[in-house]
């Protein structure tokens, strides 16, 4: 298959051989399970149980608020301990309303849950349906409610669904164990998901580095034409959707735009395998696989885990730290999030631990830029890092913006080759949030103004009913002609 360069981008040592050649392990239940009710984009799942109530696997816990949103279902049997705040699996470490589990030991699925004989036959809605039902998100890290990307059959006129394999991220190895151990199931989700875009072509694109992976994907998909592997260079951010889509088709998509723009919908191959599992076995999604790694970590991993299970419970697993680790991780090195705690619980979202080691995280003082263009050849999206970060540092945001800031999708290939060791995608960041931030407070200004003005109107409507009111009543008045006054005789007469 033709594939077509992309620019920019980086080499960093892929370090996968940590946990690549080990089989997926069911993780033990931990003894609680804390299970959040905001796992995706979009508006949080709202309780559906109660403290004390035992629930079987799979159950409903919590409700989605709107399209925008995404249920949240029983990891296991047991029973409700609790709903509060508990720690969220977020860098900022602010506690979110969580659902706390105790498992009964017995791990028994909720009865009734059934799948469907032959997907295939279901219009592309009621597939969507199922899926927003079984609680699936974008498994890659986006954690974007996949019913939500399934409907965009009805706005944009599709041709291709990608399953992005890459998994372009150092020490990451989930997608690639799953897609050796499990491509018939795989490939059944994403032969799924075409049917319900109304797609006729199927891409499944793999780096270099998973020959295993790249050869279990093209056995699966041999009796199928319509499907295709690529096998992909190793490069750094090949993962993003949109210059993975440039990279097999040549096209780019436009600026702040979506991919399904150029009639191209992207998937992770962790999502294809929840939506086998929710539409052949009609089971909801309640654990997903994550990588343990790093050079701290003892015996590196890739485990099969309950959606809650706390992060220490993972490391414990893996035989604890080797040595104390310089950062803890989720997601990969280059565009992961730091840990706050290792009490926070894994989410759908989260594909990866990492306990990096001082060497590994080759952390040095920043000094001055010296002007030597470095993450300029990096950006894969073709900007200037170096003077955005110098706008950013200025307080000049709006000249960030110019610049291409919102177009920056935070790789962190500029900081990676920056002999300086500016954190160049933190500044951005920062410059993104503000920004955000900015965003949010002018629109709160428009809507009190709004809100302010239908009252004023509200309000005046009401006096100007009252004084029609009140004229009317006055005209009423005026126009009844006064009942006469009796007279001596009248009085008289009736005595």
């Amino acid at each position: 298959m033709k594939l077509f360069k992309i620019r920019g981008g980086v080499h960093p040592e892929d370090r996968k051989h940590l946990a690549a050649n080990q089989a997926i392990e069911d993780l033990p239940l931990a003894p609680l399970l804390h299970v959040p009710l905001q796992q995706h984009i979009g508006n949080p799942a709202t309780p559906a149980v109660r403290r004390g109530q035992r629930v079987a696997k799979g159950e409903l816990i919590g409700a989605a608020q709107g399209p925008m949103s995404a249920p949240v279902h029983a990891p296991t049997s047991g029973r409700i301990m609790g709903i509060g705040s508990f720690p969220a699996h977020h860098a900022s470490g602010l506690s979110v309303r969580t659902i706390t589990l105790q498992p009964d030991r017995e791990d028994l699925w909720l009865a009734g849950l059934e799948g469907v004989a032959d997907p295939f036959a279901l219009p592309p809605e009621a597939i969507a349906e199922k899926v927003a039902a079984a609680g699936i998100v974008g498994m890659g890290g986006a954690t974007f409610p996949s019913a939500v990307k399934l409907n965009l059959r009805t706005k944009y006129s599709l041709h291709t669904l990608v399953i992005n394999g890459a998994e372009c991220e150092p020490y990451l190895t989930c997608d690639d164990r799953l897609m050796r151990e499990h491509a018939d199931e795989v490939l059944d989700g994403a032969r799924i998901m075409a049917h319900a875009l109304g797609v006729s072509r199927i891409i499944i694109g793999i780096e270099n580095n998973k020959p295993q992976a790249q050869d279990a994907m093209t056995g699966a998909a041999a009796p199928y034409p319509e499907i295709k592997v690529a096998r992909l260079p190793m490069r750094f951010p090949m993962g993003s959707e949109k210059h993975l889509v440039q990279t097999l088709t040549g096209q780019e998509t436009p600026a702040r735009g979506l991919t399904a723009d150029i009639g191209v919908v992207v998937h992770n191959p962790a999502t294809a395998f929840a939506v086998h599992q929710a539409l052949r076995l009609g089971r909801p999604l309640v654990a997903r696989l994550v990588t343990v790694s790093g050079a701290a970590i003892n015996r590196p991993r890739n485990l099969r885990v309950p959606l809650g299970t706390p992060v220490q419970h993972l490391i414990d697993h893996c035989g604890g730290f080797r040595e104390e680790p310089a950062r803890l991780v989720s997601g990969g090195p280059m565009m992961g999030q730091p840990l706050p705690s290792t009490r926070v619980p894994i989410v759908k979202g989260s594909n990866g631990v990492l306990a990096l080691t001082a060497t590994e995280i080759n952390a040095g003082p920043s000094s001055p830029c010296i002007r030597c263009a470095s993450c300029v050849d990096a950006c894969p999206c073709g900007l200037l890092p170096l003077n955005m970060a110098a706008h950013a540092r200025a307080g000049d945001l709006e000249g960030t913006v110019r610049l291409g800031l919102m177009d920056c999708i935070g790789c962190g290939s500029c900081s990676f080759v920056c002999p300086s060791h500016i954190p160049l995608v933190q500044f951005f960041n920062y410059a993104k949030g503000e920004m955000a931030a900015r965003g949010r407070a002018k629109q709160k200004q428009t809507e009190t103004r709004r809100l302010v003005e239908q009252r004023a109107e509200r309000m005046e409507a009401i006096q100007r009913a009252k004084r029609e009111a009140m004229a009317a009543r006055k005209r009423d008045t005026t126009a009844k002609p006064a009942a006469p006054k009796p007279t001596p005789a009248d009085s008289h007469a009736t005595a």
